[in-house]
C-alpha cells in the first residue's frame, strides 16, 4: 500500500474482469480493470493484489511487475504459471504467486477425452469423409479395454482420470512428480516411466512446464511409447520435442492429439499442421462457458480472504 497526496492509503487490486461483474468482492479494496491493454490503469506501484489477464502471454503478464513495489499477491487465472516466471525475480520478496486451481479441471479433463475419443475412432477421418461424400465403414479402436497413462498427476490429472472410470480402460498408470498413493491406486515418479511407457496405448500429458518436464516427451520417450499409440498433450507444448515428434508421425507409428504445441500459436506452414495422424486443437483446454464464473468466484474467495488478512488458497511460491 502507498500514500495518496492526501495521505491515505491506496491498495489497488488490478482485475481483468471489470469489478461489477463479479459478485462478492470485499469493501476496502481499489479495483481498477486491465486486461493486457497498452496503458495502465493506474500506477503499478499502488498495487497490491495483481490478477494477471488471461491468455495475454508472457509479454503482458510480465511487463508491470517491475513496477509493482507494493504488490503481495500475483494470481494467475491459468493453471500453469510458466508465463509469469520471468518477472518474478522483479519482484520484492514476499509476494505470494497463486494459480487458478479449481477453475480449469472440468474444462480441460473433457476435451482430453474429446480428444482420445476423436483420435481413435478417427472422427477428423469421418468429416473429411463426409466432405468427399465417402462412406468410411470398417473398425476403428475403441477406448474400452486401453491402457492409460497420465503424466501429470496433479487435479487436472486427477480429474481426467475420473472422466475415464466409465469408459472401461483396462488399466490407468499415474506419474508426478512425487510418489504417493491414491484411492484409485499409486503414483509413480518419473523415473518409472521407462517401465510404465511400454504398457500405455494412451499417453495423456498434463505437466506443469518447468526445467523437469522441459522437452520430457523426447526421441527416447517417444520410442519407449509401442507402436500404435496415441500422445495426447493438454499440459504445454514445450513438455514434447516437437522435432522428435514429428519423426514418429511422419513414420506412421504414432499418433498424436494436441491442445497445446511448441511453437505456439502454431505458425502458418509449420510441417505439423499436416503431419499424419495428428488432430491438433488452438489450445482451448479451459477456454469455454466454464471458465469466467469458476474463475470470478475464485476471485471474490481470494481477494475476500486477503482483504480479512486470512490465508490465501493455491499458493504456489512465494519470491524471496
Amino acid at each position: 500500500m502507498t500514500e495518496t497526496t492526501a495521505g491515505a492509503t491506496r491498495a489497488d487490486v488490478w482485475l481483468p474482469f471489470p469489478a461489477e461483474e463479479i459478485d462478492g468482492l470485499p469493501e476496502g479494496l481499489d479495483y481498477l480493470f486491465w486486461d493486457g491493454g497498452p496503458e495502465y490503469p493506474g500506477d503499478p506501484a499502488d498495487c497490491v493484489y495483481y490478477v494477471v489477464p488471461y491468455l495475454k502471454g508472457s509479454e503482458v503478464a510480465v511487463r508491470p511487475m517491475d513496477a509493482m513495489s507494493a504488490v503481495q499477491v500475483v494470481q494467475t487465472l491459468s493453471a500453469g504459471i510458466d508465463h509469469v516466471e520471468p518477472g518474478l525475480g522483479l519482484l520484492h520478496p514476499g509476494v505470494r504467486l497463486c494459480n487458478a486451481k479449481g477453475v480449469h479441471e472440468a474444462s480441460t479433463a473433457e476435451l482430453t477425452l474429446a480428444l482420445i475419443l476423436a483420435s481413435l475412432r478417427d472422427l477428423p477421418g469421418f468429416v473429411h469423409g463426409q466432405d468427399k461424400e465417402e462412406w468410411r465403414s470398417g473398425f476403428y479402436p475403441a477406448l474400452a479395454d486401453k491402457s492409460v497413462l497420465i503424466v501429470g498427476y496433479g487435479s487436472i490429472g486427477a480429474a481426467i482420470e475420473d472422466r475415464l472410470a466409465p469408459f472401461e480402460c483396462a488399466r490407468v498408470a499415474r506419474v508426478a512428480r512425487s510418489a504417493r498413493t491414491t484411492e484409485r491406486g499409486p503414483v509413480h515418479t518419473l523415473d518409472d516411466l521407462s517401465a510404465l511407457l511400454p504398457e500405455a496405448d494412451v499417453v495423456v500429458l498434463s505437466t506443469p512446464l518447468n526445467p523437469s518436464t522441459r522437452g520430457l516427451v523426447d526421441a527416447d520417450f517417444l520410442a519407449a511409447m509401442p507402436d500404435g499409440a496415441l500422445l495426447v498433450n493438454v499440459a504445454r507444448g514445450g513438455v514434447v520435442d516437437t522435432k522428435a515428434l514429428l519423426a514418429e508421425l511422419e513414420s506412421g507409428r504414432l499418433r498424436a492429439a494436441l491442445d497445446v504445441t511448441d511453437p505456439e500459436p502454431l505458425p502458418s506452414g509449420h510441417p505439423l499442421w499436416h503431419a499424419p495422424n495428428v488432430l491438433i486443437t488452438p489450445h482451448v483446454g479451459g477456454s469455454t462457458s466454464a471458465f469466467e464464473p469458476r474463475a470470478k468466484r475464485l476471485l471474490a474467495t481470494q481477494l475476500t480472504r486477503f482483504a480479512a488478512g486470512e490465508p490465501l488458497a493455491n499458493v504456489v511460491s512465494t519470491t524471496g
